[in-house]
């Protein structure tokens, strides 16, 4: 049995950022990891998503060549096994870094499958260790439907369509979320005929209504086909396709395709840890925490997707910073409910703070305060044109949220959000000297609205 400090179970961007600080800090600390280091996020999530997000949008700027002047450019398709290829050499290279990181003395690594064994111990193949303080970071796996057909050989995940080496002629997208629509318009820039079969009233039902139905516009205007209200109830074989079929206003549809993509969103992945030997509670969502993300078992705590609270990957990194300042007896100002998030279609959307359906729940009065690309002198000297920004402040003129669809919408999102942790108000915002010309305008606009 090897005696360490803290033993931090999963490699994802939570598990292995704090594996390194923890490190740094004194700790000697044991990481396990069951497959690969950089967890979800790394290797079948955000990174290979957005090499593959690059592609498509170096084929929209092609697909406006001619409009800017351009004539001699020419396109033929896209060679698939070169888009893998170079996604693959993007991810090795940073798996190779992480890999640098965790050559740390104070670092033990651990490869396998970790059982907890009592609460201050686990066994991972064969070898047992035990620590006063045990964090889980094993993040999440793949929600399928329980539908006839789901388990066909060409309804995909997203994991296998990132090592997809052809493009299908159609592509049919179960789940309008981050996911779904990240791949719908990643595919339809590649040449698919794609259709997106979301069972809520809008697309990205976590943001703001305003934004997601102009995305839609945006995106049902470069050719996708986007069905809400619409649940899935099964998927068949007909020999030269598949026909995945749903009900619309209580009457049965179908909809032809050659590959289905199942991405109906993610659950815990607490197999075999054997958190009911240890007394470790759960519900739906994952391992129930308090807000440092204690388990209610002492000593155990619990970060990122594994928890249920937020299932993004810089959330796991910030909740696994805290509960080590929480081990460190040390405090810190990290604000977990100033989570910003973005979905990489084409325009790009994000989002941070509160939407204006939750201020109307809630009873919160606020006032929105919108801007567009199209009055930019940089989104149309892009021929980006397409987008808006709204931003929400309370009584007291304080910013409470922000979300945009358009060009660099991630990035742009990010001043908000750093203004918010300061409570910052939007008269505040109005007064700050931004750079000409650039997108970041666009958030002052808003402001002067």
């Amino acid at each position: 049995m090897q005696q360490v400090d803290l033993i931090i179970i999963g490699a994802g961007p939570g598990g292995y950022e704090t594996t390194v600080k923890a490190a740094h800090a004194g700790l000697k600390t044991a990481i396990v990891e069951q497959a690969r280091l950089g967890g979800t996020c790394l290797n079948v999530g955000c990174i290979p998503t957005k090499c593959f997000c690059k592609n498509a949008e170096l084929l929209s700027e092609l697909s406006d060549a001619e409009q800017l002047g351009i004539k001699s450019l020419s396109f033929d398709g896209i060679d698939m096994k070169k888009v893998v290829e170079r996604k693959n050499e993007v991810v090795n290279t940073l798996v190779s870094g992480i890999e640098m990181l965790l050559k740390h003395p104070n670092i033990i690594r651990a490869n396998g499958k970790a059982k907890f064994v009592d609460a201050k111990t686990i066994e991972v193949e064969g070898e047992t260790y035990t620590a006063p303080n045990i964090i889980i970071a094993t993040g999440s796996v793949t929600k399928f439907l329980p539908i006839p057909g789901k388990d066909l050989p060409k309804v995909l995940t997203s994991t296998e369509m990132l090592d997809i080496t052809e493009v299908p002629k159609r592509l049919a997208v179960v789940g309008g979320g981050v996911i779904g629509m990240e791949f719908a318009s990643i595919f339809n820039a590649f040449g698919s005929e794609v259709t997106v079969l979301e069972y809520c009233k809008e697309i990205l039902p976590n943001f703001d209504a305003d934004i997601a139905k102009r995305l839609k516009a945006s995106l049902k205007g470069k050719g996708i086909n986007i069905i809400n209200n619409a649940a899935v109830n099964g998927i068949k074989d007909e020999g030269t396709h598949y026909s995945v079929t749903y009900m619309l206003k209580d009457k049965e549809e179908s909809v032809d395709t050659d590959i289905v993509l199942m991405a109906v969103g993610r659950g815990a992945n607490t197999a075999s840890l054997n958190l009911e030997d240890v007394g470790i509670e759960t519900d739906r969502r994952g391992i129930v925490t308090d807000d440092d993300f204690r388990t209610n078992v002492e000593g155990i705590y619990a970060i990122g997707d594994i928890n249920g609270k937020c299932q993004l990957a810089h959330a796991a990194s910030f909740q696994g910073q805290h509960v080590l300042n929480v081990i460190l007896g040390k405090k810190d100002n990290i604000r977990l409910d100033i989570m910003p998030a973005a979905v990489f279609t084409n325009p790009e959307a994000a989002t941070v703070g509160l939407t204006a359906e939750y201020c109307k729940e809630h009873g919160i009065n606020a006032k929105a305060h919108k801007s567009f690309f199209r009055a930019n002198g940089k989104a149309l000297a892009m021929n980006e044109s397409d987008g808006m920004v709204k931003i929400l402040t309370d009584d007291n003129d304080v910013i409470i949220g922000c979300h945009m669809y358009g060009p660099h919408s991630a990035d742009l999102i990010q001043e908000v959000a750093a203004l918010m942790n300061k409570d910052a108000k939007l008269s505040e915002l109005a007064e700050i000297v931004h750079a000409h010309p650039t997108l970041g305008e666009i958030i002052l606009n808003a402001a002067h609205s």
